[in-house]
């Protein structure tokens, strides 16, 4: 018997029939012929299988895949650039293999990243803002038939085909980026139809001669992170067959709250002034015969004319590009994955997601962590998700506990394992707010009127974490509890509802929960300090599709979400509310001296706690 059965003896049925299907050649131990190579698992995980491990042995190449669409308007059908990385038994055995995928419009090089290029964010609320300086053209870069090299080293030994392609507009592929649009779905749906036989392949871009996936299963999974991530998620959603499991790590899943919150125009932590055009000219690396009519048609008139950087209000262009409204054919078993303190992509992006294909009844798990942008889950993990549902190989993954977080200070591979999350335990604890300003009031249980009104006075010459850390200023209001006395867990997502007014028909509104006193210490880092963020245009009070001006000195109610969370808040820390007007790194800057003025009576914080209100009294307790 082949000793590769003798030690996976509950795969046997598998292998026997794939044998049969691919009428791999009977051999003996005594034969003198060279076994067929096949992957091979233990505990539900695909293994790295030495035949499988010789890159000098893999086999590249490269071809063009004919889309259903012409985004640059030439008359022809668009063709996307792939690569293809293979075990060189997939030729000399027959050997038909599953397929890790990735797509990315970065992959052949990105344009200079720079404030200079992006929008000036020095412009009051609700005004039109100076003209943006156009940045350079991308300088192609790649040789073929190399896309990329990502995953090959991990997925290809594990008995995987690896698959690179460029996105629509970048690299070799032809027709236009549209930064969300239609064609970024359609394009990774055809190269996933190639892979099952239902699309058709060539090796030029302009030719006729064909390539056929002859190698591949037909099972294909997708992942990636950022953007990459991103169009893991946008090619499940059209349901095209044969997409069996992606891994979206780190997804931006809607534009509009990538580029805005709540009506107001807030941008991606580390990069203020950056909007989706800029993004647009960041990844444009590709025909220079077409680059014009995609200038010209996709940035200057279908993004100036549907972004709308004066009000940050919603519309049919952003919710065209927020995958939640096109979730319903998706069938593939997803696994998430994003970190608490990701202020680039924020956590709002997977949590959305995930929360949706539970209600789908969709196979879904999801790995958090307490770090930055970007962290894929354990490579565990994603084997055994890919395992289950490329393979076929019945390891229960679909069984086990949905939420794995990375507790504070653990090791990244070392999560810990929840039946959900939101944890089931979590119940909103309603905290109050006390007067104190310039200082600070208290936050704490229990509603009380004649509280009375505090003003602040916006100023943005002031960070966030600078104003958490004033004992005394007239640029924030800050309330907060007292000391714990007990650790504190908090799970799910926080929501604040304030009442207020503005001096002005416009203002930003911007706020914070921290955990102070403020680390300031050799090994400290902002993660230390800062439990999430929200931020909200007082104009679209209520609707986010439809802003009005602030009539001075007029209250108006607002109900809006922070980000999620999943934090356990040390005792001797103290949570803290903070209200402020515009965040100098995520807002625009009007000039100072805007005053909003706060109804105490009106205003309060809901904070979901891992055993409510009785928990959180406990936590103040010795």
């Amino acid at each position: 018997m082949n000793p590769y059965l003798k030690r996976i003896p509950e795969v046997i049925p598998f292998l026997c029939l794939v044998h049969a299907f691919l009428n791999l050649p009977q051999v003996s131990a005594d034969s003198g012929v060279e076994e067929a190579a096949l992957p091979t698992f233990k505990d539900g995980e695909a293994q790295v299988v030495d035949r499988f491990n010789d890159s000098d042995m893999w086999i590249r190449h490269d071809l063009w895949v004919e889309t259903e669409f012409d985004s640059d308007d030439d008359g022809k059908l668009d063709r996307m650039h792939v690569d293809v990385t293979r075990p060189r038994q997939t030729d000399t055995e027959g050997l038909k293999l599953p397929v890790v995928y990735v797509t990315s419009p970065y992959f052949a090089g990105t344009g200079p990243s720079g404030v200079e290029y992006f929008w000036d964010p020095r412009h009051e609320v609700g005004m039109k803002p100076p003209e943006r300086k156009k940045s350079p053209a991308v300088k192609r870069r790649g040789e073929r038939p190399i896309i990329s090299k990502s995953h090959v080293k991990t997925w290809v030994p594990r008995g995987y085909v690896v698959v690179h392609s460029s996105s629509p507009g970048t690299g070799l592929s032809q027709g236009c980026p549209t930064v969300g649009g239609d064609n970024e779905s359609l394009a990774p749906k055809a190269v996933v139809q190639w892979l099952t036989g239902k699309a058709k392949g060539f090796t030029s871009a302009g030719g006729n001669e064909k390539v056929e996936a002859y190698w591949s299963t037909g099972r294909i999974g997708m992942t990636g992170t950022s953007y990459n991530g991103t169009l893991p998620l946008a090619a499940a959603t059209t349901g095209v067959e044969g997409l069996e499991a992606i891994i979206p790590i780190a997804p931006n899943t809607s534009y509009y709250h990538y580029y805005r919150s709540n009506g107001l125009i807030r941008h991606p932590g580390g990069y203020v002034g950056e909007d989706i055009d800029c993004l647009y000219d960041f990844i444009h690396s590709g025909n220079p015969d077409t680059d014009a009519h995609c200038d010209c048609e996709v940035r200057d008139k279908v993004m100036a004319n549907g972004f709308d950087r004066v009000t940050g209000d919603y519309n049919e262009f952003w919710a065209g590009r927020d995958y939640l409204n096109d979730l319903a054919p998706l069938k593939a078993a997803t696994l998430m994955a994003h970190a608490f303190n990701d202020w680039n992509v924020m956590p709002e992006h997977s949590v959305r997601i995930y929360e949706a294909l539970k209600e789908k009844g969709i196979p879904v798990q999801a790995f958090f962590h307490q770090g930055g942008h970007g962290g894929p889950p354990p490579l565990k993990q994603m084997n055994r998700w890919f395992t289950r549902y490329l393979h076929g190989i019945q390891n229960d993954v679909e069984n086990e506990p949905k939420a794995w977080i990375v507790r504070e200070g653990d090791e990244r591979e070392k999560p810990t394992s929840y039946y959900d999350y939101p944890n089931p335990g979590a119940k909103p604890v309603a905290l109050y707010l006390t007067p104190g300003a310039p200082e600070s009031g208290n936050l704490a249980l229990g509603k009380k009127e004649g509280r009375g009104t505090e003003t602040l006075v916006d100023n943005f010459s002031f960070t966030g974490e600078t104003l958490a850390q004033a004992e005394w200023t007239n640029h924030r209001l800050l309330y907060i509890t007292e000391a714990l006395k007990q650790p504190v867990h908090l799970s799910g997502t926080p929501s604040i509802t304030i009442r207020l007014s503005s001096s002005k028909p416009a203002a930003n509104l911007s706020v914070w929960m921290v955990s102070l006193p403020w680390n300031d210490g050799k090994n400290a880092r902002i993660t230390d300090n800062i439990i999430t963020r929200g931020w909200a245009d007082p104009q679209n009070h209520s609707s986010i599709w439809e802003s009005e001006p602030l009539v001075p000195g007029n209250f108006y109610d607002l109900t809006f979400d922070l980000q999620p969370d999943d934090q356990v808040i040390p005792k001797g820390q103290q949570i803290a509310l903070m209200i402020f007007a515009s965040d100098r790194n995520f807002t625009v800057r009007p000039d100072p001296g805007t005053e909003l003025t706060i109804d105490l009576d009106q205003t309060s914080l809901s904070i979901p706690i891992v055993g409510g209100e009785d928990a959180w009294k406990s936590a103040f307790c010795e």
